[in-house]
């Protein structure tokens, strides 16, 4: 298994869509020659379990002494519980917001403080959402070891939120990478490559 296995399967499967002429839009209002969406690799076995097997690898290799794995609902608890099934681990996920009613959860699962636990998040953009469940796994007494993740944008204030927030992120493939990949595999025309370059380097305003 390689990052560029994992690349051309995300490309071929269009879970990553590239149109440098026609930008998607997305929710913050950015405009954006790339729209990635890994919840579509759930529905190709061979893409989700070498996606799985990936995260195996990473996680054996950084975090040998990991108690438990933790998804970040909702696109990473299918992954999560994957791996963790695949690491013979306990698996809990964290929400977005906590529940309305009964325990009102915000961390589901069996819960044990002091245990340490790797998160698994299917996607990395600004990494806020991805650092508020670390937030919320810290403070329910887990020790946070690191995050994982299927794919990254590589934003420079993302790298800035994880150093802050004192966390460690490895993913299995990354936007600089696929670019390459992409042009290479005749996915997108090699005259859009600056285009594609210049888009990560200021997202906010691409497009303008």
């Amino acid at each position: 298994m390689t990052k560029n296995s994992v690349l051309l399967s995300l490309l071929q499967i269009n879970a990553i869509k590239l149109d440098p002429a026609n930008p998607f839009t997305w929710a913050s209002g950015w405009k954006s020659p790339i729209y990635c969406d890994n919840r579509k690799t759930l529905s190709f076995p061979t893409v989700r379990n070498l996606i799985a097997e990936g995260f195996q690898r990473l996680i054996i290799d950084k975090y040998p002494n990991v108690d438990v794995i933790a998804g970040v609902a909702t696109g990473a608890i299918a992954h999560g519980m994957l791996v963790a099934d695949r690491l013979n681990l306990p698996f809990i996920y964290v929400r977005s917001a906590p529940k309305k009613h009964g325990l009102e959860n915000l961390v589901e699962g069996d819960v044990k403080a002091g245990q340490k636990v790797v998160v698994v998040e299917d996607l990395i953009s600004t990494g806020l959402s991805s650092l508020a469940a670390v937030d919320a796994l810290r403070n329910a007494g887990y020790e946070v070891l690191g995050m994982v993740a299927i794919f990254t944008y590589g934003f420079n204030h993302a790298a800035e939120n994880f150093k802050q927030s004192n966390v460690e992120l490895n993913t299995l493939a990354s936007y600089s990478e696929m670019i390459e990949i992409a042009i290479e595999q005749g996915f997108v025309n090699k005259n859009h490559l600056e285009l594609l370059k210049s888009w990560r380097n200021d997202p906010e305003n691409w497009g303008k």
